[in-house]
């Protein structure tokens, strides 16, 4: 089973090495690593080629910004499966992509994911906040659930049935594609509910107060277009992120759910009201 992993880049030099590295040890042998550059004003290019790998593919043109630069990778990935590791980001260890490609060998399987660690920018061993997605469940999304992104693995199918993201999104193209595919689907998802992706803090959605309001705006555009819920929703999304900070003890349990199975998504709303 081939698994397409992309990564977009713009301005990453400092950080984008270990999201590479984090790649290339995958013990996963059938993977794609697809790097769409953006044509960055820093040494990027530079980063990239410092840590290239043989499973690695370079696009390095101008894009129009971080959605389409993702649907780039998306119409040149390979992959049977598809997911993303950004460039400030990491996979948790060299095991990861097998994980995932072992709950896809179920036929019925459409969705994977798993839960997230926000860690420190100065120190990564610090864990500052654990999303725990939790299955999915009908009328979860009305509540504000939502798994990480990053953390979400899909059939090339989804994104031909669901569409790609939407690129009039600045910030929420993500929260607005999740919304599209759980609440329209009727095919499997898994959740491993083990930490294999980590998150550095400070990403473009918590930056300033500036994105930050962008980023609630477009939650709700997004909630109302795909018919979830209204305000209600995006302040059930925002205050549950608060139990985040508080992580537990996970059990290595996997939950197999359907189009009709949920838990409400936690975040912190201190300093990532943006994800």
């Amino acid at each position: 089973m081939r698994i397409s992993v992309i990564t977009a880049v713009y301005n990453s030099e400092t950080v984008l090495g270990k999201s590479i590295a984090s790649v290339a040890t995958q013990t996963h042998g059938n993977l794609e690593h697809l790097i769409i550059e953006g044509k960055s004003a820093d040494r990027s290019l530079i980063a990239i080629r410092n840590s290239a790998h043989e499973r690695m593919r370079l696009i390095s043109e101008p894009d129009l910004g971080i959605y389409d630069a993702l649907n780039k990778g998306i119409k040149n990935a390979t992959g049977d499966i598809i997911g993303f590791v950004h460039s400030d980001d990491y996979l948790a260890h060299d095991k990861v992509l097998a994980r995932i490609a072992n709950e896809f060998k179920d036929p019925t399987v459409d969705a994977v994911y798993s839960d997230l660690d926000y860690v420190s920018k100065a120190n990564n061993e610090h864990v500052v906040r654990r999303w725990s997605n939790g299955p999915y469940r009908h009328g979860c999304l009305k509540n504000g659930w939502m798994p990480a992104h990053t953390t979400l693995y899909l059939r090339r199918s989804v994104f031909q049935n669901f569409g790609l993201f939407d690129t009039n999104y600045k910030i929420s193209g993500d929260y607005d594609f999740i919304l599209r595919y759980f609440s329209q689907t009727s095919g499997k998802s898994i959740y491993i509910p083990e930490v294999l992706y980590k998150m550095r803090l400070g990403g473009i959605s918590n930056r300033n107060s500036k994105n930050i309001r962008l980023k609630m705006c477009e939650d709700l555009n997004a909630i109302r277009t795909n018919s979830v819920g209204g305000i209600k929703t995006l302040v059930f999304k925002n205050l549950s992120k608060i139990n985040q900070f508080i992580i537990k003890p996970k059990q290595n349990n996997i939950i197999r759910t359907n189009a009709n199975f949920s838990k409400i998504d936690k975040f912190d709303l201190q300093k990532s009201l943006g994800s």
